[in-house]
């Protein structure tokens, strides 16, 4: 119980550090590039990450890294930034959180996982507690943001089933070096024919660049994807609710918005959402076997 409770810990951290994102974005970076932002954020972290492990994939493992780079960071980042532009942010945020149902759904397929009720329960009242806080009564719905949207959550979601489905033989460091520069690859040649080149960039980008990278992405999936070797994709997934909840909380303490009493209580749907979450794996090991 003890180790559960610390690899939780450990892995909460990646979604905690992901809601920073949103601020380092609109502080620290140029506007308007965010599939060159979305590739300087895989590339040079996964290139750097290689050159530490000195190991690239063999066999099968060049594809999976591939499909798995283009499921956890290209496809999924690339919806991600289409839905936030043709949506309001709190829909594109409350679209985003279906992930975790998702995760249900697809781990009782690929993994043979029984789909627990309290799961369930706790995937809808996640996406309730992220509806809380971001979503504004004026929200307007754009049906390709949706369909967007959904389709980043559902890349993401067969993303993290299969990390846990096919259990690398490699360290889950050597594993998000194979991950992130296959997904910065799969995203050159987007980012170069959608968007303009950026322009000189200053000291405060090239922090943003370098945190983004290094924190926001090498030393947050390297903890993701250790959790998800060591931890059901059920358990992990509803973590990802921590992120808007960062995101708010950071906006009030850093950039002096308003934190009102309705986001308040999102707050606290969120955290009942993940405790449910937890709650559900730990009745499931506790359940008596049988004969």
């Amino acid at each position: 119980m003890r180790t559960t409770n610390l690899d939780l810990a450990f892995t909460a951290i990646a979604p905690a550090i992901w809601g920073s994102t949103y601020l380092v974005t609109t502080e620290l970076l140029p506007a308007g590039y965010p599939l060159t932002v979305a590739m300087l954020r895989a590339l040079p972290a996964g290139l750097l990450l290689l050159l530490v492990v000195r190991q690239v994939p063999k066999g099968i493992w060049w594809a999976r890294s591939f499909l798995l780079g283009a499921l956890n960071f290209a496809f999924f980042w690339a919806m991600l930034f289409v839905s936030a532009y043709r949506l309001p942010g709190g829909v594109a945020a409350t679209v985003g959180a279906i992930q975790p149902l998702v995760v249900v759904v697809l781990s009782r397929v690929v993994l043979g996982s029984p789909v627990k009720t309290l799961s369930v329960i706790a995937g809808l009242a996640g996406m309730a507690g992220v509806a809380l806080l971001v979503l504004t009564p004026g929200a307007a719905l754009d049906p390709l943001g949706v369909a967007a949207g959904l389709a980043g959550a559902v890349s993401m979601a067969f993303g993290t089933v299969l990390s846990r489905h096919w259990a690398p033989p490699v360290s889950p460091l050597t594993f998000t070096a194979w991950q992130l520069a296959a997904g910065g690859l799969l995203l050159v040649p987007v980012a170069l024919f959608f968007e303009p080149s950026l322009p000189a960039l200053t000291a405060s980008n090239l922090m943003g660049f370098a945190y983004l990278g290094l924190i926001g992405a090498a030393f947050t999936y390297l903890l993701w994807f250790r959790g998800l070797s060591r931890l059901e994709p059920s358990q992990v997934a509803p973590l990802g609710f921590l992120s808007p909840v960062v995101a708010i909380l950071l906006g009030w303490g850093v950039l002096g918005q308003q934190l009102t009493v309705t986001q308040v209580f999102g707050i606290v749907v969120v955290f009942a959402s993940v405790w449910m979450s937890q709650q559900a794996q730990m009745v499931r090991r506790g359940a008596p076997a049988r004969a």
